[in-house]
């Protein structure tokens, strides 16, 4: 497919379609719920939007049970994700000569899984919204305001650059923990406990997370996930003090176009941009706000969001409390404040009284056991661990992966691939059990890249620095497991 140069400035297109829709002649445009870029000529909406139609038609024949997953054609790769029946997320990026800009499929739809996913956590389920109003103009609008927010992470100048070979050793979609010892573990449960009670005889949920990794949760695995990428986006200090650098295409005049303000079903607003870092700060008293502008509809927009966790299944107030590197994500059941904003400044205060001393104390304490951003370096070793189930990756330090040479990170990054169709394949064939399996490669660098996965647990692996054997490989593999992993990739 070609794409005319105007609509192919950066490279690439992000649409978000509902089959449902536009089925007569001559409404064909009402499907097109979200398109980037949304200079695009309509014609060529159409034509794009028009082709993935027609490959989820024609693959849902052969496979009604499964989804078309990625489309390979000669100048591009269109990544599917269907997420929610009947609505579609496709990126579009075009290919080119140089290595630079070699991907992998998987990874870009972990980007179109994560947009929806914390698209929902904010403004609920996109069928939702439109079955609530036909029309879709608020589902529209809500999707052109988050999207527009979360594609600018990605630009590089005046394009869109997604993730390449580069971030082999990276696993979106899962949450990094930090491993503490039993007296600091006891001290964060203590403090646990203390933010529950916030509001009485209601019990409050909370994430704590010091730096970019998780300490400890009480909302369950998918609601974890969401909320955690939330935080390390936009909410840590790390996001916090990055706020200039990330949005300074907006002030050397690339407009946003984010559409008119209207109330939305979850008490939001599209006033409301939760991705918008200009907006998002640190009070004096600790508490992380967003200074929204006054709408003409509701007047001065709450500043606390409201958010929708679909596995606790229960609509809850955000309070973002940070100290030094420790920040604490506070969920209030919204269905347990009458008062609003009223009701959550006195939980606030609540907090700071009953909470303050743990929470100096707890950032003491994890601070002094804290490795820096190399705490979880292994000598000789570039990895990527991964725990699916539940949602957990660790990975070597991103300066440490920058040591490895270009054709080592190329040779994963194809390795990955492959491992990726064999789990697909393997899913549809039998979708109760993983399998288990072990691929080491000699590349023409002479380095060793490895992928292992055991009991739905995987490794992956670059060793630069070794043995020509594949005893060699296999010994490092069992050295680390057994080291590092509680033997859990151990051939014994």
């Amino acid at each position: 497919m070609g794409l005319s140069t105007a609509a192919a400035g950066d490279g690439a297109q992000l649409c978000v379609f509902d089959l449902r829709r536009g089925q007569q002649e001559g409404q064909e445009l009402d499907k097109i719920l979200f398109f980037h870029p949304a200079d695009c000529p309509i014609l060529l909406q159409l034509s794009v939007i028009g082709l993935c139609e027609g490959i989820v038609t024609f693959t849902r024949i052969f496979s009604p049970e499964e989804d078309c997953e990625v489309i390979e054609s000669e100048k591009h790769s269109h990544v599917f994700y269907q997420a929610e029946p009947d609505i579609w997320m496709v990126l579009v990026v075009e290919k080119s000569k140089d290595n630079e800009s070699t991907w992998r499929c998987g990874a870009l739809q972990g980007i179109l899984k994560e947009a929806h996913s914390l698209f929902a956590m904010f403004h609920g389920p996109i069928r939702t919204s439109l079955d609530r109003q036909p029309s879709a103009e608020l589902a529209r609008c809500h999707l052109r305001t988050f999207l527009t927010d979360y594609l600018s992470d990605f630009h590089v100048g005046k394009k869109l650059q997604f993730p390449t070979y580069r971030d082999s050793l990276k696993e979106r979609g899962t949450v990094q923990m930090l491993t503490v010892s039993r007296e600091v573990a006891l001290e964060v449960q203590s403090l646990t406990t203390v933010l529950g009670s916030c509001l009485g005889n209601v019990t409050c949920q909370s994430l704590v997370l010091f730096e970019d990794l998780l300490v400890s949760t009480t909302l369950p695995p998918d609601d974890t996930l969401n909320l955690y990428t939330y935080a390390v986006l936009r909410l840590t200090p790390r996001a916090l003090s990055s706020n200039a650098s990330s949005w300074s295409y907006l002030r050397k005049g690339t407009s946003v176009n984010a559409g008119p303000t209207s109330s939305s079903s979850n008490g939001t607003t599209a006033g409301e941009r939760p991705l918008l870092r200009e907006k998002l700060s640190k009070g004096k008293d600790g508490f992380v706000a967003a200074d929204f502008a006054t709408t003409e509809v509701r007047g001065v927009v709450p500043l606390t969001p409201i958010l929708w966790f679909q596995q606790a299944e229960e609509r809850m107030y955000l309070c973002i409390y940070q100290h030094k590197s420790l920040t604490i994500l506070l969920l209030i059941p919204a269905s347990s404040l009458i008062n609003g904003e009223e009701g959550i400044a006195h939980v606030k205060k609540q907090m700071l009284e009953n909470a303050s001393q743990k929470i100096v104390t707890v950032e003491q304490k994890l601070t002094r056991g804290w490795g820096g951003e190399n705490a979880y370096h292994v000598a000789g070793y570039r990895y990527l661990l991964v725990d699916p189930d539940r949602r957990v990756s660790r990975a070597s330090p991103p300066g440490k992966v920058t040591t490895l040479s270009k054709d080592s990170l190329l040779a994963l990054n194809r390795l990955r691939q492959e491992v990726d169709l064999e789990k697909s394949k393997y899913k549809r064939s039998d979708p109760c059990h993983d399998k288990d399996c072990e691929v080491c490669i000699r590349t023409k660098n002479n380095a060793w890249v490895i992928a292992k996965i055991t009991r739905g647990r995987e490794l992956y692996m670059a060793l630069e620095k070794g043995g020509e054997t594949l005893l060699y490989a296999s010994t490092a593999v069992e050295k680390f497991s057994n080291r590092y992993c509680e033997g859990a990739f151990s051939t014994d």
